[in-house]
């Protein structure tokens, strides 16, 4: 029998004549929407005082409105998706190709999307010439929400619309009395270059001058002498056998960057056989951390170097005046060279047309196949000199109108202050600016532009490769590239998309339009012709070689500026997750520094120290350059630094449009005296300490070769497995038995055999430090910011670390032996604290570690509330909302890789990075949860991913294949050194790494039985 029961929600139903039943039962919301205030026109929503929280508290929906927001039609139309975008599924990520060129940093990506939100940046595997990205370039998406953007054009600080800003703009120009310069950033772009020379069709007396920040214009120079293009030779280091650089460091941002991934191939032995690395250096770089044999040397003994390796390899003899250990070095190295023939290399970074010309004469010498000089490269074409002309024409007041794009030199500038007076004499400024910078407030006239996630383009990476850049997101902000603008001012209606098509209509190569959109990538001959020398001028080597080896050495300290791998040029320094990315040698974030050596830090009273909570503090120095001085330096007191040399980095020390948190580190532009990055300085201490945020305060292994394993090629080719990479053993009953037998198992297991089962591989060899897994996983997994102080406090939250050791003899073999020779209380005492220094010019070895998802994990048994727990599928899970923050599972992990959220880093005053802004918030990742405080977190192994992979395959009815499953961190690393599987797929690349005689676990007696494995690392230390 049916109920007659009634159910009310309220007192307030049971009265039939209430005027608020209706509304309940008809209505969801009681309140009324005041949809008129702030879903009215264009202007109106602009001007509303009504905060985007409010709208979605609200309306009620995804963090995908304020995308929608920025389309032309009203917001309302599209909230219930009643008509659904075609290529937009709720809850389904969308992929599209595109490239970043900002002038410094160039690579093709695929950007993931999520309900027209970027979120991500991923390597396009399929560009040949650019397909890796490193930690900038993945960082790169969190730049499009930053709060510091010009939101639209600006005249003399007062906003206006874009038809004003056309009229008054086109006026100055044509009328303009003096020359029009255009000073842009690289775009390598050639459908902007045929712009260029359309625009200066229109107006006379037009120059372009092309401005790189970080300057190559000595390698530029040498090539076009020689080949008659202004470009950079290109170098495939997977071909190499033998690679000598003399003061390049070509595993960072050397010539633009990318070239290790083709190194990292050439560094796993295969057939017995890897290349051999030696490099010459004063700072520790990563290419010399990374190098078989680094010899510290200053940059003004390179130059020397240099000659006498061209002298032993093209003219059977040298007549330098090196040291003899420096000079043995030297020979060797030649040698080396020879023997490799064609798979020979040299590369150098100094700064110096003749050095750079011997580097092209001793690779032809060889005949290396390793650099490619008929598919050059072409995304640096800056040119010093014009730069340094173009000022001077300013000083003159011969400029009439500067339109600048992707440029910022009031701030990056070696005289940075006689350009702003330059600027003052200059009519008509005019600056393309994302952000309102040190050049922008200084511009009479700025152009608000997109993002490059907000673009069209095309960019020319080498002779024959190009890439295509397409906007993932409709423009946030009133903006408008500076292609577009061109486009106005010479009264054509095409839009650059237009254009860039009209360009191209001579074909890409063998792909369509949609094709070369869809792969972001193809080859082609570029439809504009770009100017060479008819005739190539006579190169005079041997006047080059006697010019460096009678270069005269410098007595005092020597300088040498750099750009890291966080902040690069300075472009994102107000890029949160780039400024909390640690540095891979220093292992120190939030700052740069002088890196000094020790001899020279005991000669100058120089100190690192410790304090009570164990944070890294560090002296001041003033640093002197003729009649510059930079003052309150702080000191790094580096290993390995070559001593009479210091080094500097690049791009810190911002002060316009950037945040106040991020304010942070010296401009040392100033020093970039002639644009060279070599210069001869002195230094006074200074008062006071400065606080460093260092997440690695422990340097050496200190003998420890149970975390790092690590052999000899020749040990390698010539030893069982057993000698250099033993299982350890464990007491059973004081028998030692392998800590892989069953017989010490404690535990019971279960049949891992069904389903699918995920490892991961980290190749010793293959890793670099580069830090793109460390920002991937940011990205990928919402890992929040927590800035300098709590860095100090040694509360960082990242997921994934890369642990720096160094030898504390001259290489870790030596540290085993040392270790190995300790007897008796006395001895252990005294030569256990000599091993956690390291030497003067130590070994260098890089690890990532993360959750090791052990299949005997420590974590899971002392859990009160089993918010740990283990998953078929080998993950080690945490089940946020069951964690209490007991912080048992972090004590009793001997991988130190839990982290614990103090504090609610999200929607938090007191951090004030990404999360606390509407705007940067849609960064985060919908699939995965931003975590509270009180709650412990760590590596999830991407399962979100993993789950995508299964459910995706489920719903198509076939099998996944080997390399569908990725975590971020695989998935970043173009340079094979992570790779994720499926152990039950017997086929799969992850089981060939597990049964490999490299392989090992870290940590193995502890008896965890990680499902992370390493493969141990091998140097190539056989002299010529």
């Amino acid at each position: 029998m049916s109920s007659n029961k009634k159910y009310w929600k309220s007192v307030e139903e049971l009265n039939e004549n209430s005027s608020v039943v209706e509304t309940l039962q008809q209505k969801e919301f009681t309140e009324e929407i005041p949809v008129d205030e702030f879903l009215g026109d264009k202007d109106s929503l602009e001007s509303s005082k009504t905060s985007r929280r409010d709208f979605l508290k609200y309306v009620g929906f995804s963090t995908a409105a304020a995308s929608l927001a920025a389309c032309e039609g009203p917001v309302i139309k599209s909230i219930p998706y009643v008509v659904q975008p075609e290529r937009i599924v709720p809850g389904v990520a969308n992929y599209y190709a595109s490239t970043i060129a900002d002038g410094f940093d160039f690579a093709s990506v695929l950007v993931k999307t999520r309900e027209g939100r970027p979120i991500k940046i991923e390597n396009n595997d399929l560009s040949v010439a650019k397909s890796g990205s490193n930690a900038r370039v993945h960082a790169s998406v969190l730049s499009l929400y930053d709060t510091e953007r010009v939101k639209r054009p600006m005249i003399e600080g007062r906003n206006v619309s874009w038809e004003e800003f056309d009229r008054e703009v086109k006026a100055e120009l044509e009328n303009v009395n003096g020359e029009i310069v255009l000073l842009t950033q690289t775009f390598a772009s050639p459908s902007t270059t045929k712009l260029i020379e359309d625009f200066s069709s229109k107006y006379p007396n037009v120059r372009h001058v092309v401005y790189d920040t970080v300057s190559e214009d000595a390698a530029l120079n040498a090539f076009q002498a020689k080949f008659g293009k202004r470009a950079l030779p290109n170098y495939d280091f997977s071909k190499a056998e033998t690679i000598v650089s003399v003061g390049a460091d070509f595993l960072g941002d050397w010539h633009g960057g990318g070239y290790d991934a083709g190194y990292a191939k050439g560094r796993v032995p295969e057939n017995g056989k890897m290349s051999r690395h030696i490099q010459f250096e004063a700072n520790m770089t990563l290419s010399g951390a990374n190098a078989d044999k680094r010899v510290p040397v200053k940059p003004s003994q390179q130059k020397a170097i240099l000659a006498a390796l061209y002298g032993y390899i093209a003219g059977g003899s040298s007549t330098s005046n090196l040291s003899g250990a420096v000079d043995d070095a030297v020979v060797k190295a030649a040698s080396q060279l020879r023997k490799a023939g064609s798979g020979g290399v040299v590369v150098s970074g100094i700064p110096d047309n003749d050095a750079q010309t011997l580097v092209l004469a001793i690779n032809e010498a060889l005949g290396s196949e390793v650099m490619d000089a008929a598919n050059p490269r072409m995304i640096r074409q800056g040119n010093a000199q014009a730069v340094t002309e173009l000022v001077d024409n300013m000083k003159s007041g011969n400029v009439g109108a500067l339109l600048m794009a992707g440029v910022n030199p009031a701030y990056s500038l070696p005289d940075s202050l006689g350009f702003a007076e330059a600027l003052k004499n200059t009519p008509v400024t005019v600056s393309f600016s994302l952000k309102p910078d040190e050049t922008a407030l200084l511009s009479k006239y700025v152009a608000a532009v997109p993002h490059y996630l907000e673009s069209w383009g095309d960019i020319q990476y080498t002779e024959q490769d190009f890439s295509l850049m397409q906007p993932t997101i409709k423009p946030l902000f009133d903006t408008r590239q500076f292609q577009d603008c061109l486009l106005r001012w010479i009264d054509n209606d095409q839009s650059y998309y237009e254009y860039l098509k009209e360009t191209w209509a001579g074909g890409f190569g063998d792909k369509s339009w949609t094709d070369a959109l869809h792969d972001g990538t193809f080859k082609a001959t570029s439809p504009v012709s770009v100017e060479t020398a008819n005739e190539v001028a006579s190169v005079n080597v041997s006047s080059a070689a006697r010019n460096l080896a009678n270069a005269e050495e410098i007595n005092g300290l020597e300088l040498s500026l750099f750009t890291n791998t966080a902040i690069g040029d300075g472009q994102q320094a107000n890029n949160p997750w780039l400024q909390e990315l640690p540095d891979p040698i220093t292992r120190a974030c939030w700052d740069n520094y002088l890196t000094v050596s020790k001899a020279d830090a005991e000669e100058l009273g120089l100190v690192n120290e410790h304090v009570s909570n164990g944070a890294l503090n560090g002296s001041y120095v003033n640093i002197k350059l003729g009649e510059t001085t930079v003052k309150n330096v702080p000191v790094m007191i580096q290993p390995g630094q070559a001593k009479g040399s210091v080094g500097l980095a690049l791009g810190y020390g911002k002060k316009e449009a950037i945040q106040e948190e991020m304010k942070v580190g010296i401009n040392a532009y100033s020093l970039y005296k002639d644009f060279s990055s070599v210069q001869s300085i002195s230094l006074e201490k200074a008062p006071g300490m400065h606080e460093f945020a260092s997440v690695q305060l422990h340097n050496t292994l200190m003998g420890r070769g149970d975390i790092i394993k690590e052999t000899t090629l020749e040990i390698f080719n010539t030893k069982d497995a057993d000698v250099w990479n033993k299982v350890p053993n464990v007491s059973l009953d004081h028998i030692e038995k392998p800590v892989t037998s069953p017989e010490v198992d404690m535990w019971e297991g279960f049949d891992r055999s069904i389903g699918h089962h995920f490892n991961l591989s980290i190749d010793l060899n293959s890793c670099t430090g580069c830090g793109a897994c460390v920002i991937a996983c940011h990205a990928e997994n919402n890992v929040p910011v927590v800035g300098k102080s709590e860095v100090r406090r040694s509360r960082d939250m990242h997921w994934l670390r890369i642990d720096r050791y160094y030898s504390s003899e001259d290489n870790f073999r030596d540290d085993l032996e040392k270790k190995n020779n300790i007897s008796g209380l006395g001895s252990s005492l005294s030569e256990f604290k000599e091993m956690e220094e390291p030497a003067d010019n130590p070994q260098v070895v890089f690890q990532p570690v993360m959750c090791q998802h052990c299949n005997h994990a420590p974590c899971e048994t002392v859990c009160p509330v089993a918010a740990t727990s283990h998953g078929r599928q080998g993950q080690n899970q945490m089940i946020y909302n069951r964690c209490v923050g007991t912080r048992y599972c972090a004590n009793n992990c001997p991988y130190k890789v839990r982290r614990f959220n103090w504090f609610d880093y999200s929607q938090n005053d007191e951090f004030d990075y990404h999360m606390n802004n509407d705007l940067g918030r849609m960064v985060l990742n919908p699939d995965v949860t931003v975590r509270s405080r009180g709650v412990m977190e760590k590596c999830s192994m991407c399962i979100q991913k993993t789950q995508k992979t299964i459910l995706d395959a489920k719903r198509e009815g076939r099998e996944i294949k080997d390399g569908e499953f990725h975590t971020a961190c695989s998935a970043a690393c173009d340079k094979g050194a992570m790779v994720f599987g499926d152990i039950n797929d017997e086929s799969a690349e992850i089981v060939k790494k597990r049964e490999d005689d490299r392989m090992y676990h870290l940590l193995e007696y502890v008896g965890t039985k990680p499902n992370v494995m390493y493969q141990t690392k091998i140097r190539n230390t056989t002299e010529a």
